[in-house]
């Protein structure tokens, strides 16, 4: 018995996919502003290094498209196509956006060593452009905090991923504001140098974040410490012998698991999936972030042996009944059987023969005398006969 339970999540989606958009906007409008002074103020004044942040701004007015196409769908539902959602379009996108910044942080550290083993003057740039880079520096520090701190509260790689996007832009902000101050004064090397150990910070980010990402898209497993809570939460439900083959996945900020929970043998199949059902509940309850639990009912625990699908299987009711008829059509037992049960335990069918009470031999006898008579089943486990009431009878018919 394989049941999925899904998060009621629809409505808390749109509201972060709407604030995910907002702050990803600002950032859009900001970066095309910032672009378009940079590069004008950097011609006014000659400042190569300035047009250079210019641009390096309207990189990120690229990449803030990126975003807003991959929150756009990312974060729809699923559709007959993608029956497991979109959540992998973030993290493809964080991918590039990885890349992207592992590409500018390389651009900046080349560039920067040959400016500074060709020694490369740097002109004076005057007030006006390291006032205007100051105040852009600062506009891209808030936008990354703003926008971290968004990333963080709808769970999105692929935001976090933008935010540094914008950290890197104030960190070359910051370089060109050395470099235009250092040059005020007659210190053009300053820009290399720092403009070097950004490159290199730059880096790192992006490279974290290709880790990151390329980790979801291998269905890594959430650390072994949260899988043993998750055990435990399960095995704390009343009705559960035990939890086995539990595994977890993620996807753009989500948590999926799924596991096999064992419960009595002869359990009715609906108290048996009320039981899964209050262990999804737990679970969902324990970890918020948790979208999807599929859980297995096992009559049995039979961890390591396998996918039982893959097997031979053994026979269904039609075949099974097909078989016991052709041994006991005789045998008074059958003739009255109200109902037959079959558990299916330990690669055996077992079979419990409910009858009314009108055979007048012990239990016990009469399903020694049935298991004699099916001697030749390979298949056939234990046998039970259990008598009900003519009263009892009827009600079940």
């Amino acid at each position: 018995m394989t049941q999925t339970i899904e998060t009621p999540v629809v409505h808390d989606q749109e509201r972060l996919s709407q604030e995910a958009k907002r702050v990803t906007y600002i950032g859009a409008w900001l970066d095309a502003l910032l672009s378009i002074v940079k590069v004008t103020i950097g011609f006014m004044v000659g400042s190569a290094a300035l047009i250079a942040d210019g641009i390096h701004s309207l990189s990120d007015l690229v990449t803030d498209g990126f975003v807003l196409a991959a929150i756009h769908y990312g974060r729809q539902e699923p559709d007959k196509d993608h029956h497991y959602g979109h959540g992998r379009i973030e993290t493809l996108t964080t991918l590039l956006l990885g890349s992207v910044l592992i590409f500018v942080a390389g651009g900046i550290a080349w560039s920067s060593i040959d400016r500074l083993i060709s020694g490369t003057d740097v002109n004076a740039p005057g007030m006006l452009a390291i006032v205007i880079t100051v105040i852009a520096l600062f506009s891209k520090e808030w936008i990354f905090r703003y926008t971290m701190r968004v990333a963080k509260r709808v769970k999105s790689k692929l935001l976090e991923a933008n935010a540094w996007h914008s950290r890197s832009d104030a960190l070359s902000t910051a370089v060109v504001l050395v470099a235009l101050v250092g040059a005020q004064f007659g210190l053009g090397w300053l820009d290399a140098v720092a403009a070097i150990i950004v490159g290199l910070l730059v880096g790192k980010v992006g490279l974290d974040l290709l880790w990151e990402s390329a980790r979801e898209l291998v269905d890594t497993a959430l650390p072994v410490d949260v899988q043993n809570q998750m055990h435990d939460v399960a095995c704390s439900v009343p009705g559960v012998d035990s939890v086995h083959d539990l595994r977890t996945r993620q996807s753009a900020g989500w948590v999926m698991v799924d596991l096999h929970v064992v419960v009595g043998p002869k359990i009715t199949v609906s108290e048996a999936h009320e039981i899964g059902n209050e262990v999804s509940r737990r679970l969902r309850h324990e970890f918020p972030a948790l979208t999807d639990v599929i859980f297995h009912v096992d009559p049995e625990d039979d961890a390591g042996a396998g996918d039982p699908s893959r097997l031979p299987g053994l026979p269904l009711r039609p075949e099974v009944e097909a078989a016991l008829d052709a041994r006991w059509y005789k045998h008074p037992v059958w003739r009255t059987l109200n109902e037959l049960q079959l558990h299916y335990l330990d690669d055996k069918v077992s079979v419990s023969l409910i009858i009314a009470d009108a055979v007048h031999q012990p239990p016990q006898c009469l399903a020694s005398q049935l298991k004699a008579l099916a001697s030749d089943i390979e298949w056939l486990g234990h046998v039970e006969v259990l008598f009900i009431t003519r009263a009892a009878s009827s009600s079940m018919r």
